[in-house]
């Protein structure tokens, strides 16, 4: 069964970082294409970047240069480290497989 957990979120401050975690289980993430979405509320959801399995990853113009999506397959953990953050990165962040199976989120506020 495929699972997705996302955790590391929380409430910083602009110009912290924060790293999130997303444990997957049911399937190897070294072998898909692995995304990250995001949901600020009254948006739909968007997305912040993917990795495929060929180590190429690809971000949205607004978090490239401050996003990095990472994988460990020893883990099977797909990572999100996040710098600079901004008030606008403010949202729930979504790991999924592919676009098919999705984490529940993990909530990451931005604020002064």
């Amino acid at each position: 069964q495929v699972q997705l957990v996302e955790s590391g979120g929380g409430l910083v401050q602009p110009g912290d970082s924060l790293r999130l975690s997303c444990a997957a289980s049911g399937f190897s993430v070294a072998r898909d294409t692995m995304m990250w979405y995001r949901q600020a509320p009254g948006n739909q959801r968007e997305l912040v970047g993917a990795l495929s399995s060929l180590e190429t990853a690809t971000y949205a113009s607004s978090v490239k240069g401050r996003f990095t999506i990472s994988r460990d397959n020893g883990k099977n953990t797909v990572y999100l480290q996040m710098n600079s953050l901004k008030t606008e990165d403010t949202g729930i962040y979504y790991c999924t497989r592919q676009g098919v199976y999705w984490g529940q989120g993990t909530q990451v506020t931005v604020s002064s």
